[in-house]
């Protein structure tokens, strides 16, 4: 439960004071952007923000050390494992269909946002072949029982459409308040078939030595480590849903989305609500750190030797990147720069550098390219490539991707080695 993994961060702010969920919250998090924050009474709830902030938070909880995390979360991609069913879950304690989603602790983050916005909410949902499919969503609260749920073109998408183009509505359960683990899950991106349950399964049995275990809720399956468990079911009904500041720390449009109709709520005994601020580092660690896994992977196919890959948080974890490989060849550096825009299509700026510079002082990193790199040979521009729809300098998505090859040259490697004692 997120209390004693609160209670575990010997750096958490406490604020005991009453605190607004209309834009208060929001300043609380940007004051203390990379410690948790605990709000005791939030209209007389419990909330709590910046819990998954930095990597090394993240690592310790898991066990792992910050450069694993990587390894870590490749490991449970390739190799998801069953998860187990059991009969009971806190949450199941406490039920009721009579609540206002209005009175909950769900905050407004910006002053132009469309509304109160569920951002760490994830949709379970189930289809007919028994496929569980577990995603992340931003919900936009419309009235005391219904919202505006964002649907980009992935799996629970297919799921809706098929159901919506036979008039027809998808059931789902939307759980709010979970460990890291099933979060970072939540976040990947998988081949349809393969249950971000079981990845999270696999880190579970990585990490604590257990599979996962999820208790059944009129007939899906979900996670007995949770906060809040919400009945729910999306509709095929368009409405407006937005503006909302995305990764990016901009404010996304409006856009016509599906309408949820949220019917039953559970929840444990005095539960902490999970407020994921938008654009905060947390967000960045949630959306970014799945991702670092398939440039990897995509890198690796072209270079035998890579140590690392970082997504920046200067590029809000979705952007930027830096590689760290060891060349065996000249224009291997290159070839990582490509390989890096295949293994995540929404970059738009790759340092690629040698394994001597840590990837996590942006310092060396500048350092590299400060000495090693010489922008008439080492830079790659292309140009009207498709990025991401969260840059707001991109036109209709498309952009101009430029990666940096900051390597030595291997015919004079000594000439760019840093002087040591």
């Amino acid at each position: 439960m997120l209390r004693e993994i609160i209670e575990r961060f010997e750096d958490a702010i406490i604020i005991e004071e009453p605190v607004s969920k209309e834009l208060e919250v929001t300043r609380y998090l940007l004051k203390y952007r990379d410690r948790p924050v605990l709000f005791r009474d939030v209209g007389g709830w419990e909330v709590a923000g910046n819990i998954w902030s930095t990597r090394e938070r993240i690592a310790r909880y898991l066990g792992i050390k910050r450069e694993e995390i990587i390894h870590f979360m490749a490991d449970a991609m390739e190799n998801p494992s069953p998860y187990r069913v059991v009969e009971k879950a806190p949450f199941l304690g406490n039920s009721t269909a009579d609540f206002s989603l209005r009175e909950l602790p769900v905050p407004k983050y910006y002053p132009k946002d469309g509304g109160q916005y569920f951002t760490s909410a994830m949709v379970i949902a189930k289809d007919e072949n028994g496929f569980v499919n577990v995603s992340f969503h931003r919900i936009m609260v419309r009235d005391d029982k219904t919202a505006a749920i964002r649907l980009v073109p992935r799996h629970l998408y297919a799921m809706w459409k098929d159901k919506a183009d036979h008039g027809e509505e998808l059931d789902v359960r939307i759980v709010v308040g979970n460990p890291v683990h099933l979060l970072l899950a939540g976040a990947t991106s998988t081949s349809y078939g393969i249950s971000e349950l079981e990845i999270a399964s696999r880190m579970s049995e990585k990490a604590f030595g257990r599979p996962l275990e999820v208790v059944s809720v009129r007939g899906i399956p979900v996670p007995v480590e949770t906060e809040f468990v919400f009945e729910a079911k999306i509709t095929p009904e368009l409405v407006d849903e937005g503006p909302f500041v995305d990764i990016t720390g901009t404010y996304d449009y409006v856009r016509k989305q599906p309408l949820v109709v949220f019917e039953r709520m559970y929840h444990v005994d005095e539960p902490i609500f999970h407020a994921l601020l938008p654009g905060g580092y947390e967000h960045y660690m949630l959306m970014g750190l799945p991702k670092e896994p398939q440039i990897y992977a995509s890198v690796k196919r072209v270079v035998p030797k890579v140590h690392g890959v970082r997504l920046t948080e200067g590029g809000a974890m979705w952007l930027h990147a830096v590689v760290s490989i060891t060349k065996q060849h000249d224009g291997d550096g290159k070839n990582a720069i490509l390989a890096a825009f295949a293994g995540h299509p929404s970059l738009k700026h790759v340092v690629v550098v040698d394994e001597d510079i840590n990837i996590y002082d942006d310092r060396e990193v500048e350092w590299a390219v400060a000495t090693r790199f010489q922008a008439d040979k080492d830079l790659i521009i292309v140009p009207n490539a498709r990025g991401s729809s969260l840059d707001p300098s991109a036109e209709k998505s498309l952009t101009a991707k430029w990666g940096i090859d900051a390597t030595k040259p291997l015919d004079r490697k000594e000439e760019f080695e840093r002087a040591k004692v």
